[in-house]
């Protein structure tokens, strides 16, 4: 029951995330020409980090990401187990907030800015993939490197972690908004992108795996670097 608790808790967040982050998205637009929505979108995800970190962080960790769960996997801080239940309730999180967002824009005649849900391409990068991939590996090292060092239990940040972890969720947004939409989270591209699937464009889905493989190869380089340095500091 336990986990089960848990894995609620991260499918509401994910859900809240990809709904308030995309759904802002989806308003402002996030083209060049109009910086000010890089800066919205950006901290909608931020903001919303923040807000869930204070609500579910106590009863799963707030991860709300699968490149998370699997920093904190390497780490040892869960169970290959727990592991699976994160991803498939961030996924499905993901895609209940894509689906409430295609319903509510379609049911108020709402124009979505990003002409598809808020989905991640790599339109930014000129359509290279090996760009693209660099700055989804690149992104999400940081903020990964930057969670596992707020959450350690060696260096307790209190009840700022939240705080600063949203705040990182939304500076590598505002670099990377311009260049892949940024992803940083697989679950936030698959839902949306599925989302479109449904809705009859199959588009997104062709440059889904760099969200996914991009984000799981930042956060395995992320939990191994700082797992080297944290237990360098006991020697």
């Amino acid at each position: 029951m336990n986990s089960f608790k848990k894995y609620i808790a991260e499918f509401i967040g994910t859900l809240v995330l990809v709904f308030m982050g995309c759904g802002t998205a989806m308003l402002v637009g996030c083209d060049a020409a109009s910086g000010c929505g890089y800066l919205l979108t950006a901290l909608a995800f931020g903001l919303t980090i923040v807000a869930m970190a204070y609500c579910v962080g106590n009863i799963s960790g707030c991860h709300i990401n699968p490149a998370v769960s699997l920093g904190v996997l390497v780490s040892g801080g869960m169970s290959f187990g727990e592991f699976i239940g994160y991803i498939i309730s961030q996924c499905l999180g993901a895609f209940a907030g894509s689906a409430l967002l295609s319903l509510i824009f379609h049911l108020g005649e709402v124009k979505d800015m990003t002409g598809a849900l808020g989905t991640n391409g790599l339109a930014g990068v000129n359509g290279n993939i090996l760009a693209g991939l660099g700055v989804e590996i690149a992104l999400t090292a940081i903020f990964v490197f930057t969670i596992l060092g707020v959450t350690s239990k060696k260096h307790p940040h209190g009840s700022f972690g939240g705080l600063i972890i949203g705040l990182t969720l939304t500076f590598v947004h505002i670099f990377g908004i311009g260049l892949t939409g940024t992803s940083v989270n697989p679950a936030r591209s698959f839902g949306p992108a599925l989302m479109c699937l449904i809705n009859g464009n199959a588009e997104p889905m062709g440059a889904l795996w760099v969200f996914i493989v991009g984000p799981f190869v930042g956060a395995l380089i992320a939990a191994l670097v700082y797992k080297f340095l944290e237990g360098k500091k006991e020697d």
